[in-house]
């Protein structure tokens, strides 16, 4: 049941206690036992201690004792189209597994996309992600809405999504990745993320639903596409994504072709800025991480996928040195089978670690910080969510570590992030459950994996039929 407002108008109450709360406010503020009351889809209160007993108007108290409770996990870089192509390319780096994958998927319609939404989503959210960001970029002529299709699919898991409406206009015979009948033209890249914008767009307080403009990467897009798709974003108040310094390949391409790195590319093309969040930045040196801090343009860190495609790693504990905002990103799944938040917190660690700074480069909070409170930061949302604050939306998760998976790890943060998966036995978006005892709330995942299993099957006899 979710905290709402009851028939006489008050606002109904949901209150969770006996349980570890890490707020991941400015001060790291910690409770060994305390308790979070949900006021409607806000949250009221967090403190030390059981919440009063005299609170009107509460409709579930939950005893949260060998729980802990965190801000929702906030996924800041996806690709949902892939959930029906995993498992493929196994053995690729990015350049060859994009060349291997292309001509299947440029045979995508809606009703994959809506499955691999519902399979991309659904995954993530079990495992505690509140927030995710998808970056779509695929759109086959004849292919239906798949905007409208992919936000319909999401709305029905219930997470909020920023929907990146991704781009391409930069095929093979124009010296791109892409084959040429997987993109579209400028102008109709353009004119079509700006009808995304103004159909779907909502900037309220919180929104379910956010439009970013995000043409593909440096490889896929023309200089023109990237210039007014930037243009177009600062013009209509929405945010920017796209891929950047994700390859060796990528550094070499980008001096072949503008006779620059990509930073000095993207600030070229008014790429950088505290409204844009780039994914993936694994080959930075000193002047481009100096850039994004005097830009604050942000960063989707993506350890998982980076390490499946030998990107390499990426140099997270200096970014954060120099104040450049960075977020946690599942990638697409066919390059991050797992598809799930929860292994990013504890491969974002042990990858970084394996780096210059080694054992200091980062510990269990700055993990957890990275994967809600920067992610916020990085979608633009730190007033609503990436915290446990009075007022701020109540997404949050309550995680079950007294089994035997986190039986002997006192710490509960530690247990979270360097133990096993842990269950999730309530997630709430805005007061709503959308996980409840380790099953998603809202939809038969059974009848999703059937969906996704289906059209996986339909889209790769489509693509063997050429």
């Amino acid at each position: 049941m979710a905290a709402s407002a009851s028939p006489d108008g008050a606002i109904e109450r949901l209150v969770i206690e006996n349980c570890a709360i890490a707020t991941v406010d400015a001060h790291d503020t910690e409770y060994a036992t305390g308790h979070v009351v949900v006021a409607g889809n806000t949250i009221e209160s967090v403190g030390a201690g059981k919440a009063p007993e005299d609170l009107a108007h509460v409709v579930r108290r939950i005893d949260g004792t060998g729980h802990l409770v965190t801000p929702g996990l906030i996924n800041t870089h996806h690709h949902f189209y892939q959930w029906i192509t995993r498992g493929l390319a196994t053995d690729h780096n990015l350049f060859n597994w994009l060349v291997a994958l292309y001509p299947t998927w440029a045979r995508i319609d809606a009703p994959m996309l809506a499955a691999a939404t519902q399979g991309s989503l659904g995954m993530m959210v079990k495992g505690g992600v509140t927030t995710a960001s998808d970056h779509h970029y695929v759109f086959p002529q004849g292919s239906g809405d798949l905007v409208a299709a992919e936000l319909a699919a999401a709305a029905e898991i219930g997470a909020r999504i920023t929907l990146a409406r991704g781009s391409m206009d930069r095929s093979e015979k124009d010296g791109g990745l892409p084959p040429d009948f997987a993109v579209e033209t400028t102008e109709g890249a353009l004119l079509a993320t700006e009808e995304a914008i103004d159909t779907h767009h909502d900037a309220s307080f919180g929104s379910m639903v956010q439009i970013a403009a995000a043409p593909c990467s440096p490889f896929s897009v023309s200089t023109e596409l990237m210039r007014q798709g930037a243009e177009l974003a600062r013009r209509k108040g929405v945010r920017m994504h796209t891929h950047g310094s994700e390859t060796v390949e990528e550094e070499k391409f980008c001096h072949e072709l503008f006779g620059m790195g990509p930073t000095d590319y993207f600030e070229s093309t008014g790429w950088l800025g505290d409204d844009v969040w780039m994914a993936h930045c694994v080959h930075m040196n000193d002047s481009d991480i100096a850039a994004f801090a005097r830009t604050g343009t942000g960063v989707a860190h993506c350890p998982s996928s980076n390490a499946r495609l030998a990107a390499g790693i990426a140099r997270v504990p200096d970014m954060l040195a120099a104040g450049v905002p960075v977020g946690l990103g599942v990638d697409g799944t066919a390059s991050n089978e797992s598809g799930e938040l929860h292994t990013e917190l504890r491969n974002a660690l042990l990858i970084n670690r394996l780096g210059a700074h080694r054992e200091a480069a980062l510990n269990a909070r700055k993990a957890l910080r990275l994967g809600t409170y920067g992610g916020a930061q990085v979608l633009g949302r730190t007033a609503e969510i990436g915290s446990l604050e009075a007022g701020k939306l109540a997404d949050l998760v309550l995680w079950k570590l007294d089994g035997l998976g986190h039986s002997s790890i006192a710490d509960p943060v530690t247990a979270l992030v360097f133990g096993p998966a842990a269950p999730v036995t309530l997630s709430l978006v805005g007061g709503r459950p959308v996980v409840e005892e380790n099953h998603l709330s809202n939809v038969d995942e059974d009848a999703i994996a059937r969906t996704a299993r289906a059209e996986a099957q339909r889209l790769a006899r489509i693509a063997a039929e050429g």
